[in-house]
């Protein structure tokens, strides 16, 4: 197999991983400070990617198309802890999964009644378009490199943030004892909808940032959130550094599978049997990875001890 194409797909890999890690990061971050379980994050995701492609087309400005996507998303976050998600901290897990449900019908019928029910276009900024060569000869996105850069930046924000702010400790706090950081003065409610706020402005940006690499249509959030409940559970609970490692796991996994699975199954049958075949199981990959993960580690990679 040519090193090019593999190098490729490992960026590729990269790439979605970090894409990943901004779904995750913020899912992980609402689950491990308010003990919430929110299905509806996903559809965070899409409406940042419809966000940004209504107002980059509205615009003609792919910056304020991001813009719009971190606004909106934002938002909708913060709207949504104070009205419903606020009603839910003392409830059961199951209540939560059933109100967050609600929230994902609710989203994908408003933005279909707003936008419609055709997929709408993000293009690629004129600046980013095209492929650079990287060392190696590596023939590569320079949009999709964009997206590597810009996810790490992220990450390294998010982990200044939590690490080295008030807002941070107050954040790890908060995951430790609420009762006692209560306690001492903190405004629970109101970091509750900061925290809120923040991952749905995370999702917003990742759907934005994929919506120009794909249609932005209705319920294009639910297979990443999908995915990003696997990061979770394989880097541990309200880690983000397991978050990180995670995402890079899984994204890697499923490109570099999906490369070779096909060709390995091509010794042992026909070509035609051996695509099929080594697509399935590319696509269990993943969650062949959450499995093993599991059994070596229960709490994940970096999540706490039970």
């Amino acid at each position: 197999m040519p090193y090019l194409l593999i190098a490729e797909q490992l960026l590729n890999g990269i790439q979605f991983g970090v894409m990943l890690f901004l779904m995750a990061a913020g899912l992980t971050l609402v689950f491990g400070v308010m003990g919430l379980i929110n299905l509806a994050h996903g559809s965070l995701f899409m409406i940042g990617a419809f966000a940004a492609a209504w107002a980059s087309a509205a615009s003609g400005s792919f910056t304020v198309g991001l813009i719009a996507a971190l606004a909106a998303a934002a938002a909708a976050g913060a709207l949504v802890e104070v009205v419903v998600i606020r009603r839910l901290y003392a409830r059961d897990h199951l209540d939560q999964v059933l109100a967050t449900f609600a929230l994902i019908l609710v989203f994908s019928e408003g933005t279909r009644w707003i936008f419609g029910s055709f997929p709408l276009y993000l293009n690629i900024p004129e600046a980013l378009s095209g492929s650079i060569t990287l060392p190696g000869g590596i023939r590569y996105s320079l949009y999709r490199l964009t997206l590597i850069g810009v996810g790490l930046l992220v990450a390294l924000g998010l982990y200044l943030l939590i690490a080295h702010t008030r807002l941070g400790i107050q954040v790890r706090a908060g995951e430790s004892d609420r009762e006692m950081i209560a306690a001492l003065g903190v405004d629970i409610s109101k970091l509750y909808t900061v925290v809120f706020a923040l991952g749905a402005a995370l999702a917003g940006l990742a759907g934005a940032l994929v919506g120009a690499i794909q249609s932005v249509q209705v319920g294009m959030g639910e297979p990443v959130l999908i995915l990003a409940f696997v990061v979770i559970v394989i880097g541990g609970i309200g880690s983000i550094k397991g978050a990180f490692v995670g995402a890079l796991l899984v994204g890697l996994t499923d490109t570099v599978g999906g490369l070779f699975l096909p060709s390995l199954f091509e010794l042992f049958m026909e070509p035609s049997a051996a695509a099929s075949a080594g697509s399935a199981l590319a696509s269990m990959s993943i969650y062949i990875l959450m499995a093993v993960v599991l059994i070596i580690k229960p709490s994940g990679l970096f999540g706490a001890k039970p």
